[in-house]
């Protein structure tokens, strides 16, 4: 864990994991070679399953065909951008309690009585859908 997400977790604050893109893409082949041209590289997913996570440094655009409408920011607790897992970290039961004590609306939640892999949906006034998907 590096040095600033230490002092968000002394100072209470949500760390949330690595954060990518998730684009809603017409032609996935055709994304993939724009990203390519950008020096993004294929990290995860298949052509075959229609979706491909696309990594650049530590930059992470997610690259979805006919899964969801609209593009969507996520969060993935536990991993850092290279999907390893990180420790510590907040477990998506502990942020969801955090986001509905501050009041937020959640469209969708994880089930508290349960631990492991989970997901949580928001959208923030702009209307953008934020994701926050924990694999672990």
């Amino acid at each position: 864990m590096n040095t600033a997400d230490k002092q968000a977790q002394s100072a209470g604050k949500m760390h949330l994991g690595a954060f990518s893109m998730s684009l809603s893409v017409k032609n996935l082949d055709s994304s993939r070679q724009f990203y390519e041209q950008l020096g993004f590289s294929v990290f995860a997913g298949s052509m075959q399953q229609n979706y491909l996570i696309m990594k650049n440094g530590n930059a992470l655009i997610g690259l979805f065909q006919g899964m969801f409408k609209g593009n969507i920011l996520t969060f993935n607790p536990g991993w850092d951008e290279n999907a390893r897992n990180m420790e510590p970290f907040d477990d998506i039961r502990q942020i969801q309690k955090k986001l509905k004590e501050a009041g937020l609306h959640l469209s969708s939640e994880a089930d508290e009585k349960t631990s492991g892999p989970a997901s949580l949906m928001l959208t923030d006034p702009d209307g953008n859908l934020i994701l926050l998907d924990q694999h672990r």
